[in-house]
């Protein structure tokens, strides 16, 4: 099998089984083996087809890039990695997509912060992490990467919707009513004031000492330098 092959088969597997786990099997799994089992069973699945993805990417040989990568292509890149680690640390806390028995409790509450940006600030983390990777790194290897990701970040959130609906009933049903799955959907059609979207404390630091520590990672680790770091390394 060649090495695209490969990446291609491995990304299939990754996306699949998440994508099998989280929907068609996940009940009865969950019924089985109890919320945690699954959780484990699920986990262990996660980093077991991960890994060899990871590893098909890393085992390609050297492409020529799709499109010039300037330095202001690396500025929109920085934000954007910026806004993304905002928003994964903002979902950690009071989130209603999170697996918690709180989480009806919690879709009970006005959408403040990362929560009125997007019903699924993890997931859009995710997604726009990825897209950042390929505006800077533009061969076939990468952008079939991050399209893996921001795939199975993006259908599985609406695959999500669907999911805590069935679970939580009119309590997900209104929290969605109240949210956009879009970043900045409600803001946009002036049905949310833009001022609801503003970044809590956690989000806002946390998302900023994230940001700053993986790109300062990138280069630590020996890949290229990211971040800031680009600048003042």
């Amino acid at each position: 099998m060649n090495p695209m092959s490969l990446l291609i088969a491995t990304a299939v597997l990754f996306v699949g089984s998440h994508l099998l786990l989280s929907h068609p099997l996940r009940d009865g799994l969950a019924s089985r083996l109890g919320e945690r089992g699954f959780q484990i069973v699920y986990s262990i699945v996660a980093f077991a087809t991960f890994i060899p993805l990871v590893q098909a990417w890393r085992a390609m040989p050297p492409e020529a890039p799709l499109w010039t990568v300037d330095e202001p292509l690396w500025a929109l890149a920085t934000l954007i990695v910026l806004f993304a680690s905002i928003l994964f640390m903002g979902s950690l806390i009071g989130n209603p997509a999170l697996p918690s028995p709180k989480a009806a409790f919690a879709a009970q509450g006005a959408p403040r912060g990362v929560f009125a940006i997007t019903r699924h600030p993890m997931m859009w983390g995710f997604a726009l992490w990825a897209f950042a990777h390929a505006l800077v790194m533009p061969t076939g290897a990468q952008l079939l990467l991050s399209a893996t990701i921001a795939f199975l970040a993006l259908v599985g959130s609406a695959g999500q919707d669907a999911k805590k609906a069935r679970l939580m009933g009119d309590a997900w049903r209104h929290w969605a009513a109240r949210t956009s799955f879009v970043p900045f959907g409600r803001q946009v059609a002036g049905a949310a004031p833009w001022g609801d979207a503003i970044p809590r404390g956690h989000a806002l630091f946390g998302g900023i000492l994230l940001w700053l520590a993986a790109t300062w990672g990138h280069g630590a680790l020996g890949y290229m330098a990211a971040g800031i770091w680009r600048w003042i390394g």
